[in-house]
């Protein structure tokens, strides 16, 4: 396992994918909580990712490990077989884009998404009656920065909103972009810092990476992604997920 890894693995618990996830943070920890008003500080409790760690291969085959911040992964001969079936295409112009065509940050039993991830993803993070965390810590797999503050974290969509536009989201209705930009069940959303996600803007993985030491696990999640919702990925773009898949082993 590598370093840059290691400090996630021993905080991140082994998670359900799908709304099960969601269920479970907002169910669980989470019941009654208020619309998000920043700063409340009353009623603070605290949620802790836990340990452990998600098999990459499948449970016992000595596979690689994942972070366990992606809910939805696929194994991966799963991812190998999802990069074979998506369709290659070029991209298609920006024409008519703009991120108002994605709603975010819905909510969901009066958290939004975005605070479901920091809660999911976190360690030791306390809340008050609201789901807005007050403190924690988050680990930024992208650049192994330690984050201290929610304010410092971004969450970031694995495939970016323009990437989706320009692999054919130019043609889903509203609906369907709104389920994209706020989808907790496949491995979409993840919290990162925010110079990370800065750096990575809206490129594909054809012109950007993270960490190598998070490759395989980034390139099975955008490889998901894709597929999941019938996206195309264009040549340079599907040659370098497959190295990305390489590094798993």
């Amino acid at each position: 396992m590598s370093e840059r890894l290691g400090w996630v693995m021993t905080v991140t618990a082994r998670r359900a994918a799908g709304a099960a996830v969601a269920a479970v943070v907002l169910g669980a920890t989470l019941a009654g909580c208020a619309e998000f008003e920043e700063g409340s500080a009353e009623g603070t409790a605290t949620h802790d990712s836990g340990g452990g760690s998600q098999d990459a291969g499948g449970a016992g085959d000595g596979g690689p490990e994942f972070s366990g911040l992606l809910p939805g992964l696929p194994t991966v001969a799963e991812g190998r077989d999802m990069l074979a079936a998506l369709a290659v295409a070029d991209e298609r112009p920006m024409t008519g884009y703009s991120r108002e065509e994605f709603p975010h940050w819905s909510e969901q039993d009066g958290c939004t998404a975005r605070q479901v991830v920091l809660l999911r993803s976190g360690k030791d993070v306390q809340t008050g009656d609201d789901c807005q965390p007050d403190s924690g810590e988050w680990y930024s797999v992208y650049d192994g920065e330690t984050l201290t503050s929610a304010r410092e974290v971004d969450i970031d969509h694995m495939v970016p909103l323009a990437a989706a536009w320009r692999s054919g989201a130019d043609e889903w209705d509203e609906e369907r972009r709104e389920a994209f930009a706020n989808d907790l069940e496949n491995p979409q959303l993840i919290a990162v810092s925010a110079a990370s996600n800065r750096s990575k803007g809206d490129q594909d993985p054809a012109d950007w990476q993270p960490a190598e030491a998070f490759w395989c696990e980034y390139g099975l999640a955008w490889t998901a992604v894709k597929h999941t919702y019938g996206l195309t990925v264009h040549e340079d773009e599907r040659d370098m997920l497959g190295k990305m898949l390489d590094t798993c082993g």
